[in-house]
């Protein structure tokens, strides 16, 4: 094996950048181009390795890229290669990953004799028609056509065209210069000019110029700064029939219930700030493409949403029909959740009901819930509207953790990969939503339940629990609340709380009020230990580096006016002074209410 590590040309405002990248040195199929780059990087530029591509990039933050999303990017090449094989595999085509083992497929002799098995050995003695190949970095006259609408420095374009076979044609487009010319650089310098085309255009008007059914993209990747919801009309409409749209949202903030307003205005549902925010962003970026679809008569089928570190990402596909568009108002729920106890109720916008081969669409009926929560008597919010469906599947990840599992080595985020699909199929598809153990005890005001503990009271009961990828103390599960509570009283009973310090209006005094209606079993049972959990895989990545969250904007200039550590350091504890610690560096806040003003004072 060979080992390379970046080269990083030292400058005062160098960007830190560390990868280390591990080459086979199996079968490549690659041009010359892509072997042997024709340019080298200039001053003040650092060369950044990642996956099989090597790109340059600017110290100055003039284009924008933040290093911690490589399981973003790698995790996409999974996706679009799996994606690649399932297409051109109905064209006759297979597609060869480099160093992918291939799989064992194993004859069983149901016959009670080999007689008939011999016989067809010798009757199919001939050999098989060659079947057409498509190799990684060699264009393919059948494959597919990627769009990656916010390209930047062409990283992600490049790692397409280094790493995922099958493919037609990439078309990487900024609406920046500066970056469209590092594109082309980048492009030079990887020698995959035969499949990657520079773009210097506005996405949506990319898209939208090519919307007719003969042009559109089989792939459209965006990953913007912030907020796709501006090109989301213009994706769904030039993506082909089946094809896949991969978005990513970083504004979790918005998606997360900090400003459900805001978030309406870009994505048509409501926020909130609940324990299962994470889970109601991905259903609400659904819902919002969804809903864009439905405008042309399409609608989508998500393979794979994943929220991870600081950002979101889903990966639909889009097809068109009406029938089926018809049924998207009862794919969407609005949710209700109580202030007080955390419990949430889910209301159908709509409702489809089968009469043989005769659909009939209703509106959905309501309200689940009274005016008062009736665990705790406060106050409901109401958020939505969100996708309530499947958000994974399952047999479509389960070929990407196969591919994975073949060819551990080429992906540097291989392990999570697996983990964190792992988890996505373990988790129950038709329960939208979950609690977390952390809450259930603090609203009850008592100490937690260990997560096996839990899962297996669940579990004695009846009921179905799984973990969720989103977060790591989450628990879903098809029980009612009342049931949840339940098992809550009675785990409170085993380990009181300090009942005489409950005041007469917190949740906790009202749910402890009332006697269980069961007698919960804690008993550990054997299937209360999910596969992923056993197997020890890694789930949940610890912090990748120092500071490893959304980085600054990228500007036009380049200019810096400090750093982004430099700046949280200032705006923390803004209003305190550490003993010995300059203020200079700190912000006058001059009071509003009295001003300050200069008397004169005449003799008298």
């Amino acid at each position: 094996m060979q080992s390379t590590i970046c080269r990083v040309i030292p400058q005062p405002r160098a960007v830190i950048v560390s990868s280390l990248i591990k080459y086979s040195t199996g079968r490549r199929h690659l041009t010359q181009k892509m072997e042997e780059p024709s340019i080298s990087e200039g001053a003040g530029e650092t060369v950044i390795i990642e996956g099989k591509a090597k790109v340059i990039f600017p110290n100055a933050n003039q284009v924008f890229y933040n290093p911690v999303q490589e399981f973003n990017r790698d995790l996409t090449c999974a996706v679009i290669t799996e994606f690649a094989r399932m297409q051109l595999l109905q064209k006759g085509i297979d597609i060869v990953v480099p160093d992918e083992r291939k799989e064992q497929k194993v004859v069983v002799n149901l016959s009670d004799t080999g007689e008939e098995e011999s016989k067809s050995n010798v009757e199919n003695n001939d050999k098989p028609a060659a079947r057409q190949e498509a190799h990684v970095g060699v264009p393919c006259t059948d494959g597919l056509r990627v769009l990656e609408g916010l390209a930047a420095s062409g990283l992600r374009s490049v790692r397409f065209a280094r790493e995922v076979p099958g493919l037609q044609s990439v078309i990487a487009n900024d609406f920046s210069a500066s970056a469209v010319e590092l594109i082309k650089r980048n492009i030079q310098f990887n020698g995959v000019g035969d499949l990657v085309t520079a773009s210097f255009s506005d996405a949506r008007e990319l898209m939208c110029s090519k919307k007719d059914s003969r042009n559109r993209f089989d792939v459209i990747d965006l990953d913007p700064y912030g907020s796709p919801s501006m090109f989301i009309d213009a994706a769904v409409q030039s993506v082909s029939e089946g094809g896949l749209l991969c978005v990513t949202c970083t504004d979790m903030a918005v998606m997360a219930g900090n400003s459900g307003e805001t978030c309406y205005s870009k994505y048509g549902a409501m926020s909130l700030k609940a324990r299962f925010c994470h889970e109601m962003a991905l259903r609400i970026l659904l819902h919002s493409l969804d809903l864009r679809a439905n405008c042309y008569q399409r609608y989508i089928v998500p393979l794979l949403c994943i929220s991870a570190d600081f950002y979101i990402r889903v990966f639909v596909r889009v097809f068109t029909g009406q029938a089926k568009v018809k049924m998207s108002a009862s794919k969407q729920a609005l949710v209700y959740n109580c202030v007080g106890c955390g419990t949430y109720h889910l209301q159908r916008m709509g409702r489809a009901i089968s009469h043989g081969n005769n659909m009939k669409y209703s509106p959905g009926t309501g309200p689940p819930v009274g005016m008062s929560c009736e665990f705790c008597s406060q106050r409901h919010q109401v958020g939505g509207p969100l996708w309530a469906e499947s958000l994974h599947d399952t047999e479509f990840v389960q070929k990407i953790i196969s591919a994975v599992d073949r060819n551990p080595k080429r992906f540097k985020t291989s392990e999570r990969i697996l983990g964190m699909l792992s988890m996505a199929i373990e988790e129950l598809s038709d329960v939208p939503l979950y609690y977390t153990l952390d809450n259930l005890s603090s609203v009850v005001r008592c100490s937690t339940p260990s997560l096996l503990q839990f899962r297996s009271a669940l579990l004695h009961a009846g009921y179905r629990v799984s973990l969720s990828h989103a977060c790591k103390s989450a628990i879903k599960t098809d029980a009612p609340p009342a049931l949840i509570w339940d098992i809550m009283r009675c785990w409170e009973k085993q380990n009181p709380a300090k009942r005489e310090k409950l005041s007469a209006t917190c949740p906790a005094f009202h749910i402890l009020s009332k006697e269980p209606s069961i007698e919960a079993c804690f008993t550990v049972r054997e299937d209360a230990n999910p596969k992923s959990r056993k197997m020890g895989l890694k789930r949940f990545q610890e912090n990748p580096e120092a500071n490893w969250g959304p980085k600054a904007r990228a500007k036009a200039g380049g200019q810096i006016s400090s750093s982004l550590e430099e700046k949280r350091k200032q705006h923390q504890n803004k209003r305190k002074i550490s003993p010995g610690t300059p203020d200079g560096h700190l912000k006058n806040f001059p009071c509003k209410r009295f001003r300050q003003v200069s008397l004169t004072v005449k003799p008298v």
